[in-house]
């Protein structure tokens, strides 16, 4: 398969860049990594009419810590060099391990952490070659409003599938949301829509430039299953994170990934945790829980019913693992 036509642009900086958004927005991309705007381009699922690359601007690939105390990661930063990092390995383990499960190292050579945030959702209906969905109707991705996942829905169901997603949410993170004429920082447990088609808050004017990490001593764990590792998407990623005790924990954060359209914040997991602590009883009230949480399973990939016992397995041994760091 082979590229659609589009002009290619290389930004002079970050400021080129954003400048050249304002200029095209809806006709344009934005390419850093590549490693998976190349492949839905070869697809026909996005038809730029310019690609602008932003491969070694500067300000979007440094790392520092701010007066405030949160690490600042530039958006543009490829996952292999934050992999080796010894200040997130130290600091945040938990984005170590989501970083370094993102497929295969060649990929994690090329990708980069903005990109993996800003993931296009993904679908077995849209995700095909052009020729294979000519022969079949549209649906919301494409050009008619269906789904031919989830039948009765008035939405995309199509999967967010990004690892790095909940492991930053966990960690309080924010992100940074730039344009020509300013910048906004959003607090990441609000940047996701639960709409396949309009699943960030970015505009197309807009470019996610940085990633901010409050200092933190919660533990944490995350989780990730994957069909074949190192080749496939997740059919599930979890990552949590508890502050306090095992007994009474002071805080408690829980989030699914990888079964709808956004990462899926487990308030009433939560909730259970919070008030009963981290026994064994409370844990698999707390994967019931997470299982009831789901709604409608979008049936992607995997059959929805092994979805749902897959989420009870993979949070329940999550937890598990999470209440053994205590000791």
């Amino acid at each position: 398969m082979h590229l659609p036509r589009f002009e290619y642009i290389r930004a002079k900086n970050l400021a080129d860049g954003l400048a050249l958004l304002a200029e095209h927005g809806a006709d344009a991309k934005v390419m850093s990594g590549g490693s998976d705007l190349l492949i839905n381009m070869k697809f026909r699922l996005d038809t730029p009419k310019v690609l602008i690359s932003l491969n070694g601007v500067e300000e979007l690939q440094t790392i520092s810590v701010r007066a405030d105390g949160r690490l600042q990661i530039g958006a543009g930063c490829r996952l292999t060099e934050l992999v080796a990092n010894p200040i997130i390995s130290e600091r945040f383990p938990i984005l170590h391990d989501a970083m370094f499960s993102v497929g295969s190292r060649h990929i994690r050579n090329i990708a980069t952490l903005g990109g993996n945030l800003c993931l296009e959702t993904r679908c077995w209906y849209t995700n095909q070659s052009e020729n294979w969905r000519m022969t079949r109707e549209g649906c919301f991705k494409t050009d008619l409003e269906a789904c031919h996942v989830i039948k009765t829905a008035n939405r995309c169901h199509a999967i967010n599938s990004s690892d790095t997603a909940p492991a930053l949410m966990v960690l309080d993170a924010s992100v940074i949301v730039a344009r020509h004429d300013g910048q906004r920082e959003v607090a990441l447990i609000d940047f996701y829509h639960d709409d396949g088609v309009d699943h960030t808050v970015i505009k197309p004017d807009e470019l996610l430039t940085a990633v901010l990490i409050p200092g933190s001593s919660r533990r944490t764990i995350f989780a990730k299953l994957a069909q074949r590792v190192g080749l496939d998407f997740a059919v599930g990623t979890f990552a949590a994170s508890v502050s306090g005790s095992n007994d009474a924990p002071d805080s408690v954060c829980l989030v699914l990934n990888s079964v709808s359209a956004a990462p899926k914040v487990l308030a009433e997991s939560e909730k259970i945790l919070t008030e009963s602590g981290l026994s064994d009883e409370a844990i698999e009230a707390a994967a019931i829980a997470a299982r009831k949480a789901l709604g409608e399973v979008t049936n992607l990939f995997t059959p929805s019913g092994f979805k749902r016992r897959l989420v009870k397995t993979l949070i329940r041994d999550a937890l598990h693992e999470l209440r053994e760091q205590a000791s």
